[in-house]
């Protein structure tokens, strides 16, 4: 009696494989992707180390190099790359802009109520406006004046520090991404709409300083408090879910 075998497994599939269950593990522990996050842009710790180097302006060298690497040398003006890579730079950066983040914040919470989770949508509103609460309050405290030593490639209206855009992007994508994978079924999602909500946070932070709208210290900090306040939501959410204050998970 013969026994078929099975067709070996292509390179690519094998590939896809791997990525398949490094997302699935990455699913089923939310609470150390959103640690790991913060680790990684410093959390409050780091916010409160690049405050103080640039309250005492020890990071004026390293702001002006990396801001002057972006643009063509003795050209201050003109952003490295094509044309069409400073427009989508503006693509990006609008994705921490306020429309975009309403409307988001707005879809998410259209979701949690359509599923029948209305203390999950209540959750995301008050978690988002806290954020932006924080945000504006940091603003307001340091006061910081926006770049001058590179033209600005989109308007800008308030202070530099942190970089709005990138601290917002940060708590709203971010958060709205950790309470989503409280309440979704599987490890997968739950870590697909948390990479992509990094992913999102990454690019909105990289433009604004390609755009020369911010130093990059603003953006680090706003990527560093953006962070630790969706890990604090997480952490929030989980607390909340354990007492039946917030809803279970969606079926599978």
């Amino acid at each position: 009696m013969t026994t078929l075998r099975e067709a070996p497994l292509s390179p690519l599939r094998r590939l896809f494989r791997a990525l398949l269950a490094v997302l699935e593990w990455l699913g089923g522990h939310e609470l150390p992707v959103l640690v790991a996050m913060v680790v990684l842009s410093g959390g409050v710790w780091a916010f409160v180390e690049i405050a103080d180097e640039v309250l005492e302006q020890e990071s004026a060298g390293f702001d002006e190099r990396v801001l002057l690497a972006l643009r063509t040398a003795g050209q201050p003006d003109d952003p490295l790359g094509p044309p069409w890579v400073e427009e989508m730079a503006r693509d990006f950066t609008a994705l921490g802009g306020t429309g975009v983040l309403a409307l988001v914040t707005l879809a998410t919470v259209g979701y949690f109520l359509l599923a029948g989770r209305p203390r999950a949508a209540a959750l995301a509103v008050v978690a988002v406006l806290g954020g932006l609460l924080v945000s504006s309050l940091l603003k307001l405290g340091f006061d910081r004046p926006r770049p001058d030593l590179v033209p600005h490639a989109t308007r800008v209206y308030t202070a530099s520090f942190p970089s709005g855009h990138s601290m917002m992007a940060a708590v709203t994508w971010l958060t709205l991404a950790a309470i989503l994978a409280r309440v979704l079924a599987t490890n997968l999602l739950r870590a697909y709409v948390l990479v992509v909500a990094a992913l999102v946070a990454l690019l909105v932070g990289i433009s604004r300083v390609y755009l020369g709208v911010h130093w990059p210290t603003d953006v680090l900090a706003g990527w560093a408090a953006g962070a630790a306040w969706a890990a604090f939501c997480w952490l929030a959410a989980a607390w909340l879910q354990r007492r039946l204050l917030v809803e279970e998970r969606l079926p599978a």
